[in-house]
């Protein structure tokens, strides 16, 4: 059974796992937190985790990440590598008492994610996971909205998401499908701002793009939720727009409704001919690129105030519960209770 120690809440040594795309912009963000000195970024690629280094102006970069996971230099882990490895990597920070933040999933199924949570459990070690939605503004003022009991009673939710681009054949197949890795977000808004789900009903089809059913998954659903309080919800998604990434969130009670949405990414609109024009955000790294860094903000924050932070392992298996049983209900074309989705029956 570890635990976790920090030696100096204002000097918090961070090992960076994954220099990627979304790696490079958590490398940015770490490099600009007070509290936070980035000792060293891991990743396959050398040259990618030099890159990596020299974005953070970090000691070193290595290909190993079990090799800076055991560093006495490191306190904390920040993962940004396939989903396939989050499982493991958690489970190697556990062990060497290293706090953890992690990118969404923790696995993709129930059993792997389980088996994390109880680990977790057992060793006090923090954990987050990158549900980035919950530390946008707009978001984080409806929460307080909602809370407050300004909304009256929550009777209503619905979400609303179009990514801009269709994925590679290679993602769809190994994603864990659309349920999974796109909706799973508005999944977990929906826990986040009404309460747990007790049913859902989902459709999908392929509408668009052939390639989805070659990976057997959707590229459009509609996703229907029963919460416990008595509230019912709906989850939109499509796996492309063109016009820009779009996504939308309201929720509306017995006193009045919050409305989440940024339809423009530049605060201008050109005005000529009778008409208007302004433009759309391009994707999710534009779309949330504050909710990106205070999410990271919000955990160095929470380890050096010795505080859980949030969302943690427990929020990850509960929003991934919500999202097989929205996968099972369209795969066998009926309602399905979340009671019914445990890790011993998760199909």
């Amino acid at each position: 059974m570890s635990t976790f120690t920090l030696r100096d809440p204002e000097d918090i040594g961070v090992a960076i796992l994954g220099a990627g795309r979304m790696g490079r912009t958590h490398i940015r963000t770490c490099a600009g937190i007070r509290n936070a000195r980035v000792v060293a970024v891991a990743d396959p690629d050398l040259a990618a985790a030099e890159r990596g280094k020299a974005i953070a102006r970090a000691e070193r970069a290595t290909a190993d990440p079990l090799e800076v996971i055991a560093d006495p230099a490191v306190d904390a882990v920040v993962i940004v590598t396939p989903t396939s490895t989050h499982a493991s990597l958690i489970e190697a920070c556990l062990q060497a008492g290293k706090a953890v933040w992690s990118e969404k999933p923790i696995a993709l199924d129930l059993a792997e994610t389980d088996r994390i949570v109880e680990l977790w459990r057992s060793t006090g070690v923090p954990v987050q996971l990158g549900f980035m939605r919950r530390f946008d503004p707009g978001y984080v003022r409806a929460k307080e909205l909602i809370d407050s009991g300004e909304l009256g009673r929550i009777e209503q939710f619905r979400a609303y998401s179009r990514d801009t681009y269709p994925p590679p054949l290679e993602f769809i197949r190994h994603s864990g499908g659309s349920f999974l890795d796109m909706s799973v977000h508005d999944f977990d808004l929906a826990r986040f701002l009404v309460g747990e789900v007790e049913e859902v009903v989902a459709w999908g089809g392929v509408l668009f793009d052939d390639r989805f059913a070659e990976g057997d998954d959707v590229d459009t659903a509609v996703t229907m939720l029963r919460f416990r309080n008595g509230a019912l919800g709906v989850v939109e998604m499509a796996r492309h727009s063109a016009w820009g990434y779009d996504i939308r969130t309201e929720v509306a009670g017995a006193n009045g409704k919050v409305v989440v949405d940024a339809p423009q990414k530049t605060q201008a609109t050109w005005s000529r001919r009778f008409g208007y024009e302004g433009d759309h955000y391009e994707n999710f790294p534009d779309r949330f690129e504050v909710a990106f860094r205070l999410e990271l903000e919000a955990f160095f924050a929470s380890i050096a105030a010795g505080e859980v932070p949030t969302p943690g392992p427990e929020d990850a298996l509960e929003t991934l519960r919500l999202a097989v049983a929205a996968r099972r209900s369209w795969r066998e074309g009926r309602p399905v209770r979340l009671d019914e989705v445990t890790p011993e029956n998760p199909a």
